[in-house]
């Protein structure tokens, strides 16, 4: 710990929790809705309707590189309050949208908006904790950002047979003013003034470059890049496969609400073993059961079995997508984030930026092949985790060697 918690850590956690679940509930939420938006603003070309969700990710993409070297800035709560406002004007203009373009706009600037919760929350982390310990943090952080993601199609359904998709908009507007409320009153600034930066694009370029120059952060980095990619593209297709490929659309939320809960233990078994076998040896092992599991669905799509089997084929492996964020994410971040403190709010913006906004092109490009079956998104699937495998091993080697040299 690099300086005292201001408040308990359990409140910390379930704080940073919701502050980084505000992602997480503006795309999970929206998924149930994707048809009747689409029949709405778009009706004739449903696949149009994945942009309401590239948007918003590749917005959050966008807002990041910004967002921390901002907080280096002028301090972490700041940020995080501006990115809240901002989130809530584009949540408003979504209400009101009456067309798929404004409603596309909205959601690019709500994606901007929830950068800085996003991103900032990892570098309030990075303030306070540092290595194995800072990892074990946001395995509990992640704990309660998966199993609330489980409950947002849910909650969506809900909103929407009570006020319409709408409704959702008015959500959001409703979540990003509690969490903007117990910020604002519960946690002081985490950054003192003496240890900020000086803004400028320079700056960024200049960590973008220092991180560029460690091999342990840039491998990091390409492999979370490639993880996202996995996971955005199966969010982006999720819906429409279960309603179209396996004619399931109205129990989707349900088995969404499952595979969520189920998917939170990821992060508890993350928490108990990372200290033991540290961070680089979990990423591996469950990259190595991902594109395991990625070739099988592939060969059982290729084999022309039953939707009804191929069903319980894909909701394995999409539950093995959803998993593996609570074994991966959150180390690939500490293992990047490690020798990076000096510049936590930069380097967390530029990681984030590349990653996401990467993912969420890839994704959005991916979603617009959709042609009635699932094989564009094992094939894609198959291409991000058999390239992240090798830099994977990469990492192992280095850490070997690094271990050598002490």
């Amino acid at each position: 710990m690099t300086r005292p918690l201001p408040i308990h850590r359990v409140e910390l956690v379930a704080l940073l929790a919701m502050l980084m679940a505000t992602v997480a509930f503006s795309i999970d939420s929206m998924l149930p809705a994707l048809p009747q938006i689409g029949d709405e603003l778009s009706p004739g070309n449903t696949n149009s309707a994945q942009l309401i969700l590239s948007a918003f990710i590749v917005g959050m993409g966008a807002g990041t590189l910004v967002t921390g070297p901002l907080s280096d800035r002028f301090g972490r709560k700041p940020v995080i309050l501006t990115g809240a406002a901002l989130y809530i004007f584009g949540a408003a203009l979504g209400y009101m949208a009456p067309s798929l373009e404004l409603m596309v706009a909205a959601r690019l600037i709500q994606g901007i908006g929830a950068a800085g919760p996003r991103v900032v929350a990892l570098a309030i982390i990075r303030d306070f904790f540092s290595g194995r310990e800072m990892a074990r943090l946001m395995s509990f952080v992640m704990i309660i950002f998966t199993l609330f993601p489980a409950l947002a199609p849910l909650l969506g359904s809900g909103i929407i047979s009570v006020a319409g998709w709408r409704g959702i908009f008015a959500a959001f507007i409703l979540f990003a003013l509690v969490s903007s409320t117990w910020l604002t009153l519960r946690l002081p600034e985490s950054l003192p003034r003496e240890e900020r930066r000086t803004f400028s694009f320079a700056s960024i370029l200049g960590a973008a470059r220092e991180m560029a120059a460690l091999p342990m952060v840039r491998l990091s980095v390409m492999v979370q890049t490639l993880i996202f990619s996995t996971l955005f593209t199966s969010i982006s297709l999720i819906q429409p496969v279960f309603e179209e490929v396996f004619g399931m659309a109205e129990s989707f939320p349900y088995w969404f609400f499952a595979i969520g809960i189920f998917c939170g233990t990821s992060s508890i078994i993350n928490a108990r073993f990372v200290m033991v076998y540290g961070m680089r040896a979990i990423v591996t092992v469950a990259l190595t059961v991902s594109l395991g599991l990625t070739c099988l669905m592939l060969a059982v799509r290729l084999s022309g079995v039953a939707p009804e089997t191929e069903f319980w084929f894909y909701l394995i492996w999409q539950t093995s997508v959803f998993y593996q964020m609570g074994l991966t994410i959150g180390n690939l971040n500490a293992l990047a984030m490690e020798p990076l403190g000096h510049i936590a709010g930069t380097a967390a913006s530029v990681i984030g930026a590349i990653s996401t906004v990467f993912a969420g092109v890839v994704a959005s490009i991916v979603a617009q092949t959709f042609d009635g079956t699932a094989l564009p998104l094992y094939l894609a699937a198959l291409i991000f985790t058999g390239c992240a495998y090798p830099l994977v091993m990469r990492m192992r080697r280095l850490e070997r060697r690094r271990r050598t040299a002490s």
